[in-house]
């Protein structure tokens, strides 16, 4: 799948603390996002990709929130593509991959997200941020 996020018609951006909270509001604010976008909150790729949403967060709120006060999620849609991305300052870029190539228990969510992401047909890349100190994490999901 390689979308453009430049030719996506919408988009929303959503800063939040780096604390637990921010996994809830995240979620809402997709689901919020997603139905003033048309799709159906009925749609079989919507709740896993809350569910992706949601460990992406708390993967922030867990890991960077000592070097990363705030997290940004970025989200942007078309007719049949859901586009979002967390992003932090915290400069570890994590790698993923599926659980059969998991190389420790501390990874299992983060496997979650890649194996989860390709079944459904999706991408999900890390791209760090110029300076070193931050990355993003970008999942591309069809509707």
């Amino acid at each position: 799948m390689s979308t453009q996020l430049e030719t996506l018609p919408y988009r929303h951006v959503l800063t939040l603390p780096t604390m637990g909270s921010a996994v809830r509001i995240a979620r809402e604010t997709a689901e919020q996002v997603l139905t003033e976008w048309g799709v159906s909150r009925r749609h079989p790729n919507v709740d896993p990709a809350l569910l992706i949403l949601a460990e992406l967060v708390t993967n922030s709120v867990r890991h960077a929130a000592v070097l990363s006060p705030n997290l940004t999620v970025v989200f942007a849609g078309g007719p049949d593509t859901f586009v979002f991305a967390v992003h932090d300052r915290h400069p570890h870029q994590p790698t993923l991959h599926t659980t059969g190539t998991s190389t420790g228990a501390s990874n299992t969510g983060l496997a979650t997200v890649a194996e989860l992401t390709l079944q459904l047909g999706g991408t999900a890349v890390v791209r760090g941020d110029a300076d070193g100190q931050g990355k993003s994490i970008w999942v591309t999901l069809p509707l």
